[in-house]
């Protein structure tokens, strides 16, 4: 065992018996604590005033925690999707990063006693008059942004309210003032920390709903999660955790709630079933999204690929360079990275500017136009190559018949530079449908992403990733045969 595995095992012997251990000891045990900084503030988040740090009232309570038991407790970073997963194959000791108790999760994880009382609350612009509450805006017929497989994305589900999914809990806030979408519901925490000081959104009608945060262990740490829960009760019996909400301005009337038993769960009222004709329709639509996405985009990349090519062949001068600065600059910059700032980087740039023309794109457009510049400079680079590799004495034969050269072009090179460039468009064809899974990050869900949020809210990852992997393959195997079919048919006499 390395030696991170016998500190941890440790920590567990030592915290589970109850003894703390003495002030100065040299190599006091340890628990290893993981969430995800990158979800955002007043969970946890780094420091703007010293990067190297993070803070947020989790933090907060993860030190509290910590003098109680008598342990060091050190934070790891990891993705908020694979908590659960990651707790279970042992990368660390507890998760605690807004976990809402849910039944789903309960069927794989032990909780601790809840340690915070969270309601959702409504967010929608500034001088919003066309509703005053989710059923007002349901009829309405707004659509509302929020995070996948919470307890707001769940009561959404049940009223039947047209919602968006995001990934992080900047983005939807963002899409609101932009006004892409018409309100968002998320936990109050959440709001009061972005939404509430923004002069450019306010908050909807009272809070609603009502759940609970805990910390995440393995069922086998039966001692260490009871050793927890009495360091919680000890911390909410001496003022402490009211002390840290305080200071986050998250405490309310809700937590005077945490010391009484069945704490009232908002997710438990929306819990699903799940099974094949639940959670496969949800995954064809998905699949729907990716092959729009994939053959739009991809189409967009071959119409700017071709002028690409031939300015870098026979263009002049300015016009060579101009096609090699494209291609250069759209090859080296991560796509993720373009999809990004044609989102939500233009509309803001836009505005900075002052601009009367306000660049809002659609997630879909967006997605679109960001895949198709891409590929389009990849693309370009496998038609130079393929031009290229015709022999120079076709363009003389064909100029011998008195053909011109744009006739040469599409009569005698072309055709016989597709036979070349068909196989390696293929494998990029093939590949944009797997990179679409990157338009999470715009609040588009295509097949990847649902597999995402329907696996977590079910904990059923093997089972949907299976039918996720078998659409993928339906979509690009044939796709490979018919390049191989190409390839036999149009090499025929060659």
């Amino acid at each position: 065992m390395h030696r991170s595995g016998r500190i941890a095992g440790l920590a567990l012997a030592v915290c589970a018996a109850g003894g703390p251990v003495r002030v100065g000891a040299a190599d006091p045990p340890v628990l290893r604590w993981a969430a995800d900084a990158e979800g955002g503030a007043p969970y946890i988040f780094k420091d703007p005033q010293n990067p190297q740090r993070n803070i947020g009232f989790e933090v907060d309570l993860a030190t509290a925690l910590a003098a109680e038991l008598g342990c060091r407790i050190e934070f790891q970073q990891y993705d908020f999707a694979s908590l659960i997963p990651g707790l279970d194959r042992g990368d660390f000791d507890f998760a605690m990063n807004g976990l809402e108790v849910t039944p789903d999760r309960q069927e794989k994880v032990r909780f601790s006693r809840p340690y915070y009382v969270y309601r959702l609350q409504l967010v929608a612009r500034a001088g919003e008059k066309r509703f005053d509450s989710l059923e007002a805006c349901r009829a309405a017929g707004g659509v509302v942004g929020t995070l996948e497989d919470t307890a707001a994305e769940r009561l959404l589900d049940r009223m039947g309210i047209p919602k968006r999914i995001y990934s992080g809990q900047v983005e939807p806030y963002r899409d609101l003032a932009l006004g892409r979408i018409d309100a968002v519901l998320l936990d109050l925490p959440i709001a009061v920390y972005y939404a509430q000081p923004d002069p450019q959104l306010q908050f909807v009608g009272p809070p609603v709903g009502r759940g609970t945060y805990a910390i995440a262990l393995r069922r086998s740490d039966e001692a260490l999660a009871r050793r927890i829960d009495a360091g919680l009760d000890r911390l909410l019996q001496k003022g402490e955790l009211r002390r840290i909400y305080e200071k986050w301005r998250i405490w309310n009337d809700d937590q005077e709630e945490l010391p009484l038993p069945g704490v009232g769960d908002v997710t438990g009222e929306a819990r699903r079933q799940w099974n094949f004709r639940t959670y496969f329709p949800l995954l064809l639509q998905g699949t729907c999204v990716t092959v729009q996405l994939t053959f739009q985009s991809f189409f967009l990349a071959i119409l700017l690929a071709l002028p690409l090519a031939l300015a870098r062949l026979y263009g002049p001068r300015p016009l060579r360079f101009l096609a090699i600065g494209y291609v250069e600059f759209f090859r080296g910059i991560p796509v993720l990275l373009l999809l990004v700032f044609l989102y939500f980087g233009l509309p803001a740039t836009t505005e900075y500017y002052g601009l009367k023309l306000s660049l809002k794109l659609s997630g879909t457009a967006a997605a679109i136009l960001g895949f198709g510049l891409n590929y389009a400079a990849y693309e370009a680079e496998i038609y130079r190559a393929g031009i290229g590799s015709i022999p120079a004495g076709q363009w003389e034969a064909a100029a011998s018949l008195g053909m011109s050269p744009l006739l040469t072009f599409r009569r005698i090179i072309l055709p016989q530079a597709i036979r070349v460039m068909l196989p390696p468009m293929t494998n990029d064809f093939v590949a944009l449908f797997k990179d679409t899974s990157l338009v999470s990050v715009i609040a588009v869900v295509e097949l990847n992403k649902q597999y995402q949020i329907l696996s977590k809210s079910s904990m059923k990852y093997a089972e949907i990733g299976l039918a996720t992997a078998v659409l993928y393959l339906v979509l690009s195997v044939p796709l490979g045969r018919l390049s191989r079919t190409l390839e036999k048919r149009w090499t025929k006499g060659v």
